[in-house]
C-alpha cells in the first residue's frame, strides 16, 4: 500500500488503513488518474463511506456507520485543504442525492457517476 500511494500523508489514512485492500484502493485508483491525490482520495473515501453505511441497502451495523461517519470527515477535510468551494459543495450535493435517492426508495444513482462528474472525469 506504501508505494501505492506515496504522494499521500501517512495521517490521511490513519485509522484507515484496513479500508485500503477492502477496496478503498481500488476506488483511489479509479479517480487518480488526471486527479490531484488528495482530491481522488477523498473521492475514494466518500465513495467508501456510502458503501459502508449501506445507502439503498440493509442498514449498517453501529461500527460500519462510525467508520463511514469518519470516512466522511477525512473526505471533507481533504477537500478543504484544496480551498475549492465549488468543490466541497459538488461533493456534498453528491452525498445529499445518494441519501435522499437511499430515503426515498428510488434507485441509487452511482456515487462514482456523481463523484466523477464533480472531479471532471468521465468513465
Amino acid at each position: 500500500m506504501r508505494e501505492q500511494v506515496a504522494e499521500i500523508r501517512e495521517a490521511d489514512l490513519a485509522h484507515l488503513e484496513s479500508l485500503w485492500e477492502a477496496g478503498l484502493g481500488q476506488a483511489y485508483d479509479f479517480y487518480r488518474p488526471g486527479v490531484e491525490p488528495r482530491v481522488a482520495l477523498a473521492a475514494a473515501l466518500v465513495e467508501t463511506a456510502v458503501g459502508l453505511q449501506g445507502l439503498g441497502g440493509p442498514a449498517a451495523a453501529a461500527g460500519e456507520l462510525l467508520i463511514g461517519d469518519l470516512c466522511l470527515a477525512r473526505a471533507s477535510r481533504l477537500l478543504a485543504d484544496t480551498g475549492s468551494q465549488p468543490l466541497q459543495v459538488a461533493f456534498a450535493r453528491a452525498v445529499e442525492r445518494v441519501s435522499a435517492e437511499a430515503s426515498g426508495d428510488r434507485p441509487l444513482t452511482p456515487v462514482r457517476d456523481l463523484l466523477g462528474a464533480a472531479i471532471g472525469i468521465a468513465r
